[in-house]
């Protein structure tokens, strides 16, 4: 393709100036590897966008997809259904924690987020509690881009041309480097002290005012932040003492990223609201789906007169070719046992952990952490030039054959679950050649 080509997309979360000077092209992607224009192999430690969790080109959910095409390419889901979505339904009501029984399909992880918050709401207005407006985030939180997200979000480029549409405010994150760096694992110190920080934001703004808390039980896009031993618990002890709900963001750790279907059974927390979408397909199909406790179903539906009872919804909600996707990938990864194979303390996470703490003493490293399979590497921040050093050393990695995705100054990792100790390997020795022609 030539440089005029490129011109007509105008792409997402890209600088496409320079993105049209120099190209970096996939052209096809099987197992752990892409094939670029060039036909390199590249090593895929990001499971593309946090979400081939199955790695690539599996042909049980390839040939479920064309299957479903030529049985029923879409189906309207305002006022009628087809069989498929009740059917995958019942089968991630199964796989889901606690009471989150019901199931609303979206498209992405965004409109999951816009959903679980007008859930919020609509809970409480059913209820006679329509003043709980309020939502509180997290900073360095990432929940997607439409509006209702990025004013829960806390990540001010996401935010600063566009404003903050809700009316919200942020707990501080939960990176602390004086006295959890190197952690192995969920940090150990300072989980309950910076969870007791939302009682602080209650008082200010009122329990009767706020809707809920929503946060992902790991912060992915923010700068993969593993919770410390006690925050979650200590959040969903604050919000059941006023009355608050808890939505956790699993758009990133649901269907296996920490070694269980889903972060709240890893971390035995349960929300009220637990949003999903990436791994839910494999990213073979654009589908996410919200799940909500009974009670907020009976509150919003049950009790509610006739008609409409919850006046939002999307085109391709429940879309049958990605409900077959769905369905496909379900089986992938029950047959693989791959939900537990990246189990903290497992054999392949013991693996990738004991490779990436190997890299502690290399110039310019200043933290490494990880859970299960999502990690990152943080490096020295250069003068001048916020976010370079992750920038570079995705750039020096990728000219080595290996796709890494930066965040600031850190590198993010979420391998395919699929991955083996070879994998591992081939990692770490492009990571550390390339720091080490980053920093010397």
């Amino acid at each position: 393709m030539n440089h005029q080509s490129l011109a007509a997309h105008w792409m997402p979360f890209t600088p496409n100036k320079g993105y049209r000077a120099q190209p970096r092209m996939l052209t096809g992607a099987k197992g752990m590897y892409w094939t670029t224009d060039d036909r390199r192999q590249v090593l895929d430690m990001t499971a593309g966008l946090w979400c081939c969790n199955a790695g690539h080109g599996h042909p049980h959910i390839a040939e479920a997809i064309a299957q479903q095409a030529k049985t029923l390419d879409y189906a309207p889901c305002f006022g009628f259904g087809h069989p498929l979505s009740f059917e995958l339904s019942e089968r991630l009501a199964r796989l889901a924690p606690g009471n989150l029984n019901k199931v609303f399909y979206t498209n992405s992880g965004s409109e999951s987020v816009e959903t679980a918050l007008k859930m919020a709401l609509a809970y409480h207005h059913a209820r006679g509690q329509a003043g709980r407006q309020l939502f509180i985030g997290r900073e360095r939180g990432y929940h997607g881009v439409n509006f209702g997200g990025i004013s829960v979000g806390g990540i001010t480029n996401n935010y600063k041309a566009f404003g903050q549409w809700l009316p919200v405010d942020h707990l501080s994150h939960t990176q602390d480097l004086a006295l959890n760096a190197f952690s192995r694992g969920l940090p150990l110190h300072g989980g309950v002290e910076k969870a007791n920080e939302l009682e602080r934001l209650i008082r200010l703004h009122d329990a009767s005012r706020i809707a809920a808390v929503i946060i992902e039980p790991i912060t992915g896009a923010g700068g993969v932040l593993p919770p410390p031993v006690g925050y979650l618990k200590r959040i969903r002890e604050i919000c059941d003492q006023h009355g608050i709900l808890l939505i956790f963001d699993e758009v990133i750790c649901g269907f296996g990223r920490t070694g269980e279907p889903f972060a709240s059974q890893t971390f035995d927390v349960l929300p009220d609201i637990m949003t999903t979408a990436k791994g839910l397909t494999n990213g073979a199909a654009p589908m996410g789906a919200v799940f909500a406790g009974d009670h907020i179903y009976e509150a919003v539906v049950d009790d509610a007169g006739p008609g409409v009872e919850f006046f939002h919804g999307y085109t391709y909600s429940a879309h049958p070719l990605a409900c077959a996707a769905a369905m496909a990938t379900l089986d992938v990864y029950e047959q693989g046992g791959l939900f537990r194979r990246g189990a903290a303390g497992g054999d392949i996470a013991s693996y990738f952990e004991q490779g990436l703490h190997s890299l502690k003493g290399l110039p310019g490293v200043i933290d490494i952490r990880n859970y299960a399979l999502i990690a990152a590497v943080e490096f020295e921040p250069q003068a001048g030039k916020p976010g370079a050093s992750g920038a570079q050393v995705q750039t020096a990695a990728w000219e080595q054959g290996m796709m890494l995705r930066s965040l600031g100054d850190a590198i993010a990792m979420s391998p395919p679950l699929i991955i083996e100790k070879h994998h591992v390997d081939q990692t770490i020795g492009i990571l550390e050649r390339s720091i080490r022609q980053l920093f010397g």
